[in-house]
């Protein structure tokens, strides 16, 4: 589909930038992102695309992530990760004093509970794929993962609650990294 000059947008096309114009995570026309038979390059999950116009087959790249956790794009107010869970696996309980979050559930079963204190839960209900679920900043909540495959999930935190380029491939490295949420500052150089 043609748009005319690109010199008459204030802001260019999705197409124009260089970082989004490998066809296996853009949209032009509409055509699939990914076909059949594709050989999917690993590394590009792993890089945090953030700060930049990015456009991703979000269900895909989440049922293709084996990482615990991996950011796929950081922005000054917004950030997406994606997660695996393997079975029986938990988050474990956690709070985000200042960040609301929604978390995507793409593939698997689990346990969600969200409440005021880990004994007073408000929700305890299991979800599957295709569930969204709302977290409001301040709240205590745990996803477990009650089934056989993966769990498969991303979230959305805002403003982003974890440093830039994060990957952590297994729930003991999210373990041994303890950061405080991350949240842009004004003055912070562009990230390369």
């Amino acid at each position: 589909m043609y748009y005319g000059h690109p010199y008459w947008y204030a802001v260019h096309p999705y197409y124009m930038y260089p970082q989004v114009a490998d066809n296996r995570f853009i949209y032009p026309n509409d055509q699939e992102a990914f076909r059949d038979g594709d050989e999917f390059d690993e590394d590009m999950e792993r890089r945090d695309y953030g700060r930049r116009p990015y456009v991703v087959n979000i269900e895909r790249a989440t049922r293709r992530n084996n990482a615990y956790r991996s950011a796929l794009w950081t922005g000054r107010h917004l950030q997406v990760t994606l997660m695996s869970l393997r079975s029986r696996e938990e988050i474990g309980f956690e709070r985000h004093p200042q960040t609301d979050q929604l978390i995507k559930i793409e593939q698997g079963r689990g346990l969600i509970q969200i409440g005021d204190s880990r004994q007073r839960l408000e929700v305890e209900q299991q979800v599957r794929q295709g569930d969204a679920i709302m977290i409001p900043a301040g709240k205590w909540h745990n996803l477990t993962n009650i089934g056989r495959e993966s769990l498969k999930l991303y979230s959305i935190y805002a403003p982003p609650e974890h440093p830039f380029g994060t990957v952590q491939q297994t729930k003991q490295n999210a373990g041994n990294h303890h950061h405080p949420p991350y949240h842009h500052r004004e003055d912070e150089e562009e990230l390369e």
